[in-house]
């Protein structure tokens, strides 16, 4: 009885280890037990930009909360903005890579700024014929030279330094990526047998630790270093080179003692996030601030509301929506922006001519909008406070530039030819002006029956809509739009022409 009794525990124990808790092993093809794991892919295609920070983020936190115990970031990428790079590497360095463990899988390349966010995962692993490398700072429409270059490109070493100090990287291939005038040297060492790597001004001098015979330069002063799959290999930066996704499923699973369940997940960026990236690139978001501008001046050289003025807030609200969705504009900047709107709405449609109310509206725009361009808290100033930043800034105002001069451009193409078509003249004023008694032709609300009136400087009419301050006015058989100034005229006053620009006419209340 007593041998029963003591064999129980052991026949149980025996079963635990076998089989283990429901669901945490599965048996390997030769019958040994594993922990399982789940992995999900997240694809990072095309540029580098706020808006793949973004999805990075929201598609990273939908995998934790299916109790995603790998992630691996998928990595195919030319590079693209600095900072939004930055953003990416500190999100996995300080918040991913203590939830999961983080893989940066590079399916065909990852150079530049795909660069820095491969080596801010714990391991990086890269399919056959494939490359990563070549991080030197970039900046659009310029040439970065002397304490410039120098300022942006500590700080893209240091980043490279602190990922490869996390992550066990080597530190000086990793800083030869960045800039152009490190030489590197790898020497073995006599007594470990294995490999390490030297600046070529800080070479060791003992001879008998290291083989300095045998150094081999693996990449010289006047080049930038860019790694092959094997290359990255052989030297420490990747670790391992495989053929397809598989391949990195399987080198994990043998690597950590694992097995994975079931095919793991892809998450890919949705359609919306696509959208956003699109809007926000620089080419882009000149077009719609051309398109905006053009529709207002447009919209302020005639009377009434119409299509060009619908155009320009749509651009608005694309800009200032797409800004908010990746993060630059926070809720201040478009309480700004949304209050110069409303400001200029009061100018043109209330107040006549254009005074404080309209100037307020062009400054709060301009200060919302600019503040779009920096990330910032609310309760921080949105000013640029390191050389990268300003670096984003410019390029932002670079691209704000181009658009500007595009609208001065297309808005003189416009004011010069379209009204000559006369199936468009209508959306342009003829910038001339009639001197007193001369006669012009005006478009009217109302044509008579009978034959055209010409308007001129110094007719007399009746207000037949309410001057706040544009409206219509009877002028004979005609009825016209116009604008009054200084003042609100009901109807029923009588006012008198003083001023004709093109199709905007300008009139003053006069005694009956």
């Amino acid at each position: 009885m007593k041998m029963a009794l003591r064999t129980i525990p052991a026949v149980l124990l025996s079963v635990f280890l076998l089989c283990g808790p429901a669901g945490a092993a599965e048996p390997n093809a030769v019958g040994e037990y594993r922990p399982t794991a789940k992995a999900a892919v997240i694809i990072c295609e095309g540029d580098v930009d706020d808006g793949l920070y973004e999805s990075i983020k929201r598609r990273s936190e939908t995998a934790l909360g299916q109790d995603i115990e790998y992630l691996i970031y998928e990595i195919d990428t030319f590079g693209g903005g600095l900072f939004a790079a930055y953003e990416i590497s500190d999100y996995f360095l300080h918040e991913i890579n203590a939830k999961a463990n983080t893989v940066a899988y590079i399916s065909k390349k990852a150079i530049s700024a795909g660069a820095l966010i491969s080596v801010a995962c714990e391991d990086i692993i890269m399919k056959e014929k494939t490359r990563i490398g070549d991080c030197a700072p970039m900046v659009i429409g310029g040439k970065l030279e002397g304490v410039e270059r120098e300022k942006i490109e500590t700080d893209t070493r240091t980043a490279f330094e602190t990922s490869a100090e996390h992550n066990g990287y080597p530190e000086v291939l990793l800083k030869a990526m960045v800039t152009q005038q490190i030489e590197v040297y790898r020497i073995k060492n006599v007594e470990t047998g294995g490999y390490e790597f030297f600046e070529g001004d800080r070479l060791p001098k003992d001879a008998n630790g290291y083989d300095l015979e045998n150094k081999e330069l693996i990449v010289s002063s006047d080049e930038l270093l860019t790694l092959t799959a094997s290359d990255a290999v052989e030297y420490g930066v990747a670790r391992a080179q495989v053929k397809d996704r598989q391949g990195v499923l399987d080198f994990l699973a043998e690597r950590d003692g694992v097995t994975f369940t079931g095919e793991p997940i892809v998450l890919r960026t949705v359609w919306s996030e696509e959208m956003v990236r699109w809007l926000n690139s620089p080419a882009v978001m000149a077009v719609l601030v051309m398109i905006a501008m053009l529709g207002v001046y447009i919209e302020f050289s005639t009377p009434g509301v119409g299509l060009p003025g619908l155009a320009a807030v749509i651009c608005f609200a694309i800009i200032v929506g797409s800004k908010h969705l990746v993060g630059l504009a926070n809720w201040v900047e478009v309480a700004l922006f949304v209050v110069g709107i409303l400001l200029l709405l009061i100018e043109f449609m209330v107040l006549p001519g254009f005074g404080i109310a309209g100037t307020l509206g062009i400054l709060f725009m301009v200060a919302g909008l600019f503040g779009m361009l920096i990330e910032n808290t609310p309760d921080q100033l949105p000013w640029p406070r390191s050389s990268f930043e300003w670096q984003v800034f410019l390029d932002g105002v670079l691209g704000l530039f181009f658009g500007f001069i595009g609208f001065v451009v297309l808005a003189a193409v416009l004011n010069k030819y379209l009204p000559r078509l006369q199936f468009l003249s209508g959306l342009i004023l003829v910038p001339a002006v009639a001197g007193r008694g001369a006669a012009r032709p005006i478009s009217m609300t109302a044509p008579p029956e009978k034959e055209p009136v010409a308007i001129r400087i110094g007719h007399i009419g009746e207000v037949t809509s309410p001057l706040r301050p544009v409206g219509k006015a009877q002028f004979g058989d005609a009825i016209v739009d116009v604008v009054a100034t200084a003042e609100f005229l009901e109807r029923g006053a009588k006012v008198e022409v003083i001023e004709i620009h093109g199709n905007r006419v300008v009139v003053k209340a006069v005694e009956s």
